[in-house]
């Protein structure tokens, strides 16, 4: 059988299936949530490595230092009351622990305060909606800690975050809006109480991002890197953070495109992968990378997948560097295969790239259970997959073999 390298025969290859393959595999238990640095993350790496290979690319893994990598290594138990009783709050949804909290494995019992209004001596102090946390901590003197409203999703989980501030010299929680409202006026009413520990240490660890060449560029062709982070916040103790649609989907997309583009693109057309770590604590893999495109003078065309769970409306697409082509491309590429576009932000490895002076853009197409444990399988749309997989193959098709004057922006509305 001819496998047809038009434009119509590359579209015609992608498999929604074996992207949600690659989805349930990255999202399953033994990947934990693929921490930089942890076990799960070994496990995501060694298996991409094991995809990527299969292509006959020369593949190779980057190793480079990751400092200060927060990990709640307990689940911490936090139980508060006044006189009505007392309420045991449920972790990941009532109550979770902020990245700026010091590390305390034993538990702390004190009197609820309001910051602000109260003496914070031995009181774990409310903070108001309306205040910052570098306000609260202005007069925290002898405080027990600090509690702060948190929102929640569309199924009550509240979000964990890696990157974020350094930590500070006191216990933090983060309450749900309804638990901080109750709270709150227990506090302001000069009764109530609050018991718990916030056991959340810092690691430094190593990230490893994977690179495949697939084609080597001829001299003076277009060279195309495609990229997506591997990398999630991982699992909480008794607490699954799948990290299917961030991004799991991204990583699909990426390899299905590269599977159908190392043997579909015209000749002389450069392909290579990079699938990335670290970014979840402030995109370092692919700051890394960067840094050595830079070195090496290469010049590649970057087009970044993150986020690709659920399409609607239009995709979202964010341009940086040197991008006039890439994004006249990808605003034909939309209109060819109906996807639409529209510029948005994208905060992903794309910023690194473009902040190197590269020409890249991220791709964004919606995602549920943001860093929660709702961000499940389940919850990826098929023909969303689908449609960005065929986006990003139409995109590198047309940069190989369109001239390079084309210019033709993306608008926000289509």
């Amino acid at each position: 059988m001819t496998t047809r390298t038009d434009l119509a025969g590359l579209l015609d290859q992608v498999s929604a299936d074996r992207m949600t393959g690659t989805v349930a595999t990255l999202a399953s238990e033994p990947l934990a949530g693929r921490r930089v640095g942890s076990p799960g993350g070994a496990a995501a790496r060694a298996w991409l490595v094991d995809q990527l290979t299969a292509l006959d690319g020369e593949v190779r893994t980057e190793d480079f230092p990751v400092r200060a990598v927060p990990e709640v290594y307990e689940a911490p138990e936090v139980t508060w009351g006044g006189r009505n009783g007392s309420q045991r709050l449920v972790f990941g949804r009532q109550v979770a622990i902020h990245p700026a909290s010091a590390d305390t494995v034993d538990a702390i019992r004190g009197a609820l305060g309001v910051a602000g209004t109260d003496d914070p001596a031995g009181r774990w102090l409310v903070v108001p909606a309306e205040m910052s946390l570098f306000d609260a901590y202005r007069d925290t003197q002898g405080a027990a800690g600090l509690l702060i409203r948190r929102p929640v999703d569309a199924e009550g989980w509240q979000f964990t975050m890696l990157a974020g501030p350094d930590p500070g010299p006191l216990p933090v929680l983060t309450l749900d809006p309804d638990t901080h409202h109750a709270v709150l006026a227990v506090a302001a009413a000069g009764d109530g109480w609050l018991d718990g520990a916030t056991p959340l240490r810092r690691d430094d660890v190593t990230g490893t991002n994977i690179h495949a060449r697939l084609r080597q560029p001829a001299p003076g062709a277009v060279d195309l890197l495609l990229t997506a982070h591997y990398d999630g916040v991982g699992d909480h103790p008794g607490l699954r953070l799948p990290a299917a649609s961030d991004n799991a989907t991204g990583v699909a997309v990426v390899l299905e495109t590269a599977r159908i583009l190392a043997a579909g693109l015209p000749a002389g057309a450069g392909l290579s992968v990079a699938l990335l770590d670290a970014e979840e604590v402030g995109a370092l893999g692919s700051a890394h990378h960067a840094t050595q495109l830079r070195a090496d003078g290469a010049a590649p065309l970057v087009i970044n997948v993150d986020g690709t769970g659920r399409l609607d409306g239009a995709a979202a697409v964010e341009a940086g560097g040197p991008a006039h082509r890439l994004l006249a491309l990808l605003d034909q590429a939309g209109r060819h295969t109906g996807v639409p576009l529209a510029a948005g932000p994208v905060a992903s490895d794309n910023r690194r790239y473009g902040g190197a002076g590269f020409a890249a853009v991220g791709i964004g197409a919606g995602m549920g259970g943001y860093h929660s444990p709702a961000d499940t399988p389940d919850k990826v749309d098929p023909a969303t997959l689908g449609a960005i997989a065929r986006l990003v193959v139409a995109t590198a098709h047309l940069a190989a073999v369109v001239p390079a004057t084309i210019s033709s922006p993306i608008g926000d509305k289509r």
